[in-house]
């Protein structure tokens, strides 16, 4: 039984009482923060951006995976300097969001400032887009549920995508992680059992319960 990376959603904290959560989830050992930041244009929905990003990193030492559930035409650059600046240590982006233009953009940007370099798949999209990718990636992100709200149930066609980017993984000798965000809960995360996963999201089951640590263990029983 390997040790999974637990990055709870800030999108499903009490954000009149963020510092408390946070501060819960640092006692709990938790190191990895995922902060979804939407555009009411890819998705339905809108959240935050770089400065509340800024002002937790001002508090916590967490390391930051940002996944950007945004489409733009503003120049890449421009668009995630301020997120780069804010301290993360990882961005996604979604493959279905940039042109291939932007996608070498996204690329050269993170191999030169030092992060992580990661892309999300929806629950609709094949792996196989992005196989030419792979090499040049940190981190690719599946999702199994459609991007835009949390508390949506898990979507198992997720499982099988895991699997086959294990499988490229292990057959490329690539140096890449492989995240999973949507549904999980006590009953979902065994479904991930032997699939290779490395990093599981997990927003509405970690925050707001008094058996945090206990739940974050179930969690990490993933074989």
């Amino acid at each position: 039984m390997k040790k999974l990376i637990v990055a709870p959603s800030v999108l499903s904290a009490d954000f009149l009482n963020l510092e408390r959560d946070l501060a819960q989830m640092e006692a709990a050992g938790i190191q990895w923060l995922h902060y979804d930041v939407m555009d009411y244009h890819f998705v339905p929905n809108l959240t935050f951006g770089p400065e509340i990003l800024k002002q937790i990193k001002t508090r916590f030492n967490f390391k930051i995976d940002a996944h950007l559930m945004v489409m733009t035409k503003r120049p890449l650059a421009e668009y995630l300097e301020p997120f780069i600046q804010a301290g993360v240590n990882q961005i996604t982006l979604h493959v279905e969001a940039m042109s291939e233009q932007q996608l070498n953009e996204f690329m050269t940007l993170c191999h030169e400032k030092g992060v992580m370099t990661s892309l999300a798949l929806n629950p609709g999209t094949d792996v196989a887009v992005l196989e030419k990718w792979l090499p040049k990636l940190s981190n690719v992100l599946v999702m199994s549920v459609e991007p835009g709200f949390g508390g949506q149930a898990f979507q198992e066609i997720a499982v099988d995508k895991i699997k086959t980017l294990n499988t490229l993984r292990l057959k490329q000798n690539l140096n890449l992680q492989i995240e999973i965000d949507g549904g999980i809960n006590d009953k979902t995360i065994h479904k991930l059992d032997h699939t290779g996963i490395d990093m599981v999201v997990a927003g509405s089951y970690l925050f707001g319960h008094a058996d945090l640590a206990e739940r974050i263990e179930v969690i990490n029983h993933v074989e």
